[in-house]
């Protein structure tokens, strides 16, 4: 599986980045829940590679998004929209890099 992993995560790397690059304006933005689901998607993404040590592959291109941003957007629309695309981006990279941890972590926050 480890060799799997390495040659993943370049291309988990690269999904990161076409969402942020996709998503750059969705503060400015709140009428499209595309944007922020994608990148509330790309936060998931990083959440799940940092939780499973893969966090430096990341490098200094990647942003990541300020924790409070939440409490400030999350009970408008577009915030579930951000919330929910973290959600199915942090476990859907689970499943992808460490499937067998999925019952432990994805699966009990449902």
């Amino acid at each position: 599986m480890a060799h799997e992993t390495t040659s993943l995560l370049p291309r988990l790397v690269a999904l990161i980045a076409r969402l942020q690059t996709g998503s750059a304006g969705f503060m400015d933005n709140h009428q499209d829940a595309q944007q922020w689901y994608d990148r509330g998607y790309a936060a998931g993404m990083i959440a799940a590679l940092d939780a499973l040590g893969h966090g430096a592959t990341l490098g200094a291109d990647i942003e990541r998004d300020a924790p409070e941003l939440m409490s400030v957007h999350g009970v408008m629309s577009w915030g579930k929209a951000y919330r929910h695309g973290q959600e199915v981006g942090d476990r859907e990279t689970r499943e992808v890099l460490a499937p067998e941890q999925i019952h432990g972590h994805a699966l009990s926050n449902r």
